[in-house]
């Protein structure tokens, strides 16, 4: 392959990372610190408001999931095998193995405050993930 031939990949693979990144931490952070607080400012009762949060913070973390996947299929093919030693697979691993634990926990438990531990995790997971750099600038 030669070197115009690899190019269209890594532009791929750069919007995806992009795209897949602004998505899942975006929509996070806009649930749990805009969108919910705004519902309560409206004056929406508190039970809706908890009815709310009970819905969209797993449909939320799984988006995230599927997204954070996608980075790590993406970081693979820009780092190869030095993959793992790198932060940001790192971080997308925290991610994936807390969606994981987060729906674990939804099925056995069902503990309010571990699931909104583990949704505070993946959200600062993808804060910290936003300041590295593309897999194609480091």
């Amino acid at each position: 392959m030669t070197s115009s031939a690899q190019r269209p990949i890594l532009r791929g693979g750069r919007v995806a990372w992009q795209l897949t990144q602004t998505l899942w931490v975006g929509a996070i952070w806009v649930t749990h610190f805009i969108l919910l607080p705004a519902l309560g400012k409206m004056g929406l009762a508190p039970l809706l408001i908890d009815e709310i949060a009970g819905f969209m913070r797993p449909l939320m973390v799984g988006f995230a999931g599927v997204c954070a996947l996608l980075q790590l299929l993406v970081i693979g093919a820009a780092l190869g095998r030095g993959c793992w030693r790198d932060l940001r697979t790192q971080l997308l691993l925290l991610v994936v193995v807390t969606v994981a634990v987060v729906f674990a926990l939804t099925r056995v438990a069902g503990t309010e405050y571990l699931q909104l531990f583990g949704y505070l995790v993946v959200a600062f997971a993808g804060l910290v993930l936003i300041l590295q750099p593309r897999p194609d600038e480091g």
